[in-house]
Order: C-alpha cells, then structure tokens, then sequence
C-alpha cells in the first residue's frame, strides 16, 4: 500500500463484523473485515476519521447490507500491480447474487492459463465487498479462499442469494 499520500481511516459495523474503511487523498482505498488475511499494517491506515471522505460509503454499504442496493457507485482507488488492476476491474462486473470461477474470471481479462495468479490477485483485492472478490469460487462450486475468510464468504453468497445478514440487528 503506498504511504506517500493523506490518509485517514474509519470502522464501522456491520452485520459481517467491523469494517475498516481507508481512504487516500479523499478515495476509497480499502475495506479490511477483522483478521483481514492480507490487511496492511494498521499504522499504513492513518489517524482516523469518523466524517471525511466516508459517509457516502458508509451509506451505500448500509442499502447494500439492508438489501436495498447490489451494487456500488463510488469512486475508488485501487493500488496494485497492473494485472492486479484488470482482475479487481473485472470483479466489479460480477452481478450481485452471480458466481463465476477462478478459470472465468481468468478467460474474461484475456488470460486464460493463468487461474492461479487471478486467484492470487483476487486474494489481495484492498476493497473487499465493494470490489465483490466473494463472487469467485473454485471450477467445481466450492468455496475457496476469501480474504475476510471462508465463512464471511459463504454468508455473503448467501446474503446476495437472497437469505438475511448475518445478524440483521447490527446494521451500522
């Protein structure tokens, strides 16, 4: 994650446990759920803010999470290699409620042979929900690897295929 930037952080409940939200320079940059596997250190977050830059965030998770809205409109800042970048982008066109696998999601950005290393990509997406990495799954249905872990993934598949929060009494 680059440093070189103003950067402040919030965290917000949510029915999956708190969010931490970071943004650089005023844009989203990350959503990290709790013992996020590759979370950057907590001092790369900056000082926190409560207001700033995440009100609208905040507010298109909490419709998302209400069942409201399935999907985002916010400007973000994605940090990663360019390969990185094509597999977050594509991830954004994964429909709510929709699944695809690993091998897909690597024929759609053109590389076909290379599931591995859009799995690896998939693993390191900084804005987890918002960029909807829990909507890759392993060729034959199973649930592999999920940042935020493998039963936040199961609960978010679930959410968006129609069944309630994890615990609808904690929305933000």
């Amino acid at each position: 994650m680059r440093t070189d930037s103003t950067r402040v952080h919030t965290v917000v409940d949510s029915p999956y446990g708190p969010l931490t939200l970071v943004a650089a320079d005023g844009v989203l940059c990350g959503l990290y759920m709790l013992g996020h596997r590759h979370q950057p250190p907590e001092e790369t977050f900056g000082a926190r803010d409560d207001g700033g830059p995440f009100p609208e965030a905040v507010r298109q998770l909490t419709a998302y999470f209400a069942g409201e809205a399935t999907d985002f409109d916010l400007p973000l800042r994605l940090e990663g290699t360019p390969f990185q970048q094509r597999v977050w982008d594509e991830l954004r066109r994964i429909p709510y409620g929709e699944t695809i696998s690993y091998g897909e999601l690597a024929a759609r950005i053109g590389s076909p042979s290379a599931s591995r290393a859009v799995g690896l990509a998939n693993g390191k997406n900084p804005i987890s929900i918002i960029v909807p990495c829990h909507r890759v799954i392993g060729a034959n249905g199973s649930l592999t690897g999920y940042g935020g872990g493998l039963d936040r993934k199961r609960q978010l598949l679930a959410f968006e295929g129609g069944g309630e929060p994890a615990d609808a009494g904690r929305l933000f």
